[in-house]
């Protein structure tokens, strides 16, 4: 793709996400389209934000586990940037409503760093010693590509199908808890709708926070002290609609709940 159809699909993007609609997959559209080109839509997306006055806290890792590979037919992680506006506190309500296309919420566990991590060469240890916690929670991630007939280039370049997120109220050291066989409930209207480990996030979130730092550092893009890492999803994608709640509760580490408008 050459730099005006970057720039075209990345201001296409962003008008979606701020009109409530969707586009036909990039994959379809431009057919040579590279993951590093998506990249590079995904820059410009965000940059379209930034410039509306959002502020960048944070970063996830998307499609992590076998199940949300398995369910979007996408099979190898992706990353994308968080920004002070998809954040909310427990208690708060979401609008979902107002704000989203087509909503999934997933059950994980966010990092909060406190020493900056740059790759090449951080290894898991690195990860540990530069978190400053961990804590539960859900992030609701949205597709601007209709009915979310993604493949990995089309998630790329929408930001990794960033959407919301709620962090918990409860927060521990990394330390405290067995990232790979803590257990995870989630709970949606009061009925238990998936369980899931720590494994379940290529074999450890740890594994996945690692992999952003060293596949950042390729870009010379550091994850920062005070970011917010959201490690991926460790159960199956759950649709979502005004009206719902949804609980996820992490052994050793505590809740998060959300309630949608």
């Amino acid at each position: 793709m050459n730099e005006a159809d970057i720039k075209q699909a990345g201001d296409e993007l962003y008008n979606a996400l701020v009109t409530r609609t969707t586009l036909r997959p990039l994959t379809e559209r431009y057919p040579d389209i590279t993951i590093k080109d998506a990249y590079h839509i995904s820059l410009r997306m965000n940059e379209r934000r930034i410039e509306a006055g959002e502020r960048i806290i944070g970063k996830k890792i998307g499609v992590t586990s076998q199940a949300v590979q398995n369910m979007l037919n996408v099979h190898q992680p992706d990353f994308g940037y968080l920004t002070d506006k998809m954040a909310y506190s427990q208690g708060q309500e979401m609008p979902i409503s107002e704000l989203m296309i087509q909503p999934k919420a997933e059950g994980e566990i966010a990092f909060v760093l406190k020493k900056d991590l740059l790759g090449p060469g951080i290894t898991n240890a690195d990860v540990l010693a530069a978190t400053d916690f961990v804590i539960p929670c859900f992030e609701i991630v949205d597709s601007r590509i209709e009915n979310w007939q993604i493949k990995i280039q089309d998630t790329v370049a929408d930001n990794a199908s960033c959407g919301l997120f709620v962090l918990g109220d409860t927060a521990v050291s990394p330390l405290d808890v067995d990232l790979t066989t803590c257990g995870m409930v989630v709970e949606k209207n009061g009925s238990i709708i998936s369980t899931g480990a720590g494994a379940a996030a290529l074999g450890s979130p740890v594994n996945c926070v690692t992999w952003l730092a060293n596949t950042l550092g390729e870009f010379g893009i550091p994850l920062k002290a005070g970011e917010v890492i959201l490690s991926g999803s460790l159960v199956p994608l759950e649709p979502v609609k005004a009206g719902d709640f949804m609980s996820v509760t992490i052994g050793g580490i505590g809740s998060a709940s959300v309630r949608f408008v």
